[in-house]
């Protein structure tokens, strides 16, 4: 019987198990994730997030092991997030993948969490064929690849500063936008009317693959601060007391955020097109891959669409469930991975920060 792979991922703030086959495919797949916990403080918080995937983790394995209607003893290998991501929350995965390995004599794999959002579209159907370029957009990642198979991976172009999906959330946050703020600013940027303001595109014309979008967070704040406010006659503050930024935010007109929204999201979106473009052209490949969170964006599909298939490629995108952090890619990298580097050395360590064009083949 082909392989059975286990898959935990734990990184940051989902916790997601899947089971996966060779051969059959996805067996099962399961994820929570903490956004409404995080919510409430505006971001991530490293050790809320380290404690949820200590109590989450054994619930969603027996949740998808049922439904798989698989048994411990038919689990050929544990993959798990060896990094990057948060210490805490990638040591309670590691943790629970090497000492279920060890129980069941097993093989337990690190895998590189960007190498799972990598290989992510090849569980769609259709699927990419290898050599292709791959744009990776996942939290704070902006890179673009050149992708020749498993574990050969040559980096084109990274982000210098802010990747993009931290400029999703940083202009979300001074729109007053809640945490995530990327689907909330992709929500509101639809009600927004577009080439209204014309924000920077950083590093649009630099002749590199490279990416930068500080300079396009600073913008938005002072587009945001120039705005009038909705109340012509604001109640006066005590003597000495200095406005606070946040309550300002919340002073702007509705279309005024729907419409500086809109234009967040062109300019992330020209760059990010600009680049891929650029891209293929110089490889001289036309299979464009994309990958992580703000692939999920779907004015950055269509425009994506749009753009290479003029020039006679095609965009390969993850289903939309297998954008953000998921079990399912762990465990498809996992049994990828299997046959090459398979270990019963139950000794583990993570890497927070931890670059793809470290990993080996």
């Amino acid at each position: 019987m082909p392989p059975i792979t286990l898959g935990i991922e734990s990184s940051c703030d989902e916790t997601g198990i899947a089971l996966y086959q060779m051969g059959r495919g996805l067996l099962a797949h399961a994820l929570h994730t903490q956004v409404a916990m995080h919510n409430e403080y505006g971001g991530v918080v490293p050790e809320l997030a380290s404690r949820d995937h200590i109590r989450r983790i054994i619930p969603l394995l027996r949740q998808i092991m049922h439904e798989a209607d698989v048994s411990l003893d038919q689990i050929n290998a544990v993959a798990y997030t060896q990094g990057p991501g948060l210490g805490g929350a990638l040591l309670v995965g590691a943790s629970v993948a090497n000492a279920l390995a060890y129980a069941l004599g097993i093989s337990a794999i690190g895998i590189h969490h960007l190498e799972g959002h990598l290989l992510s579209p090849l569980l769609s159907d259709p699927a990419p064929k290898f050599p292709f370029v791959a744009l990776l957009v996942s939290g704070g990642h902006t890179q673009l690849m050149r992708v020749d198979g498993v574990g050969q991976y040559t980096l084109l172009g990274e982000t210098v500063d802010d990747a993009a999906g931290e400029a999703f959330d940083k202009s979300a946050k001074l729109l007053g936008l809640g945490y995530p703020g990327g689907p909330a600013l992709a929500m509101l940027a639809a009600l927004g009317r577009p080439g209204l303001y014309k924000l920077p595109r950083p590093m649009l014309h630099s002749g590199d693959l490279n990416f930068s979008f500080s300079g396009l967070k600073t913008a938005v704040l002072t587009l945001v601060r120039q705005q009038p406010c909705c109340f012509p006659h604001p109640t006066p503050l005590p003597e000495g007391e200095v406005a606070n930024e946040s309550l300002r935010k919340f002073q702007i007109t509705e279309q005024a955020r729907a419409d500086i929204a809109c234009a967040v999201q062109e300019a992330i979106i020209d760059v990010l097109a600009h680049k891929a473009r650029a891209a293929l052209a110089q490889s001289g490949l036309s299979q464009l891959v994309v990958a992580g969170g703000v692939g999920a964006n779907r004015q950055l599909r269509d425009r994506l669409d749009s753009d290479i298939g003029k020039r006679g490629g095609k965009v390969f995108y993850p289903d939309l469930e297998f954008c953000t952090d998921n079990g399912a890619m762990i465990a498809f990298a996992g049994a990828l991975r299997l046959a090459q580097q398979g270990s019963k050395d139950y000794r583990f360590n993570v890497k927070p920060r931890w670059g793809l064009a470290e990993i080996s083949p």
